[in-house]
């Protein structure tokens, strides 16, 4: 396996975007948080280790979830599998 390369957080934002944030929608519109990057920096780094992508959406549905009431989002699973699948697709960018 190759060095893991360096992430870019601009990208990562724009893959994340209004699908999936961790925190909410209470922040103005365009702003992205740290806890996001970390998260979305966390998800890419397990999909270029190797992880199924399905276990990396349920990754972040369980962050997405321990932040939400329990069932304010029926459409929270179908979001992040989304943003999962265009991290997989920036990782294999970044693969070459």
């Amino acid at each position: 396996m190759t060095t893991r390369p360096r992430f870019r957080i601009a990208r990562l934002r724009r893959i994340g975007g209004s699908r999936w944030d961790p925190v909410g929608p209470d922040r103005r519109e365009g702003a992205s948080s740290d806890e996001q990057d970390f998260y979305l920096l966390q998800a890419a780094g397990q999909l270029w280790n190797g992880a199924n992508p399905d276990e990396v959406t349920d990754y972040l549905v369980a962050v997405k979830s321990g932040q939400m009431e329990p069932g304010s989002t029926p459409d929270l699973r179908r979001r992040t599998h989304q943003v999962v699948s265009a991290l997989a697709d920036y990782v294999s960018e970044l693969r070459g």
